[in-house]
């Protein structure tokens, strides 16, 4: 069941669903408007499928994805093998993620931002603080 606040603001993209995957780097699940999925497949799609690691990669990334649906009421029914890969066992944590939602076991969720509390000042030097994107806002 998605909290009210989070339906409400999904409100406009409800009609036209959702996919939901395996993460790539992470034991969660991620939840993708139909409109970003399809965005992201057509950069997907130019990949040479006559390159074996590009088919790997199409086949391994695309492994385990469910078009869903949020009902009325704000429920969302995750497939049982997407539960057991995530490792979903009561509590589940929605994490925004920019443009996707990140579906969490809760223990996973608090582990994982524990071990990279350490080093998030570093990171975010690393990735934030290289570059001066103020050009790139205006």
């Amino acid at each position: 069941m998605l909290p009210v606040s989070l339906k409400n603001q999904m409100t406009p993209i409800l009609k036209e669903g959702f996919v939901i995957k395996r993460s790539v780097f992470q034991p969660c699940l991620e939840l993708y408007p139909m409109e970003e999925y399809n965005a992201m497949m057509k950069k997907v799609n130019l990949k040479n499928r006559f390159k074996k690691k590009n088919n790997d990669f199409i086949r391994r990334f695309t492994a385990g994805v469910k078009i869903i649906e949020i009902d009325a009421t704000g429920r969302m029914l995750i497939p049982k093998n997407l539960v057991a890969i995530a490792g979903i066992t009561k509590e589940v944590v929605l994490s925004s993620a920019i443009n996707i939602i990140e579906i969490w076991d809760k223990e996973s969720y608090e582990s994982v931002i524990e071990e990279t509390t350490e080093n998030f000042e570093a990171l975010t030097e690393e990735v934030m603080g290289e570059e001066d994107d103020s050009d790139a806002l205006s």
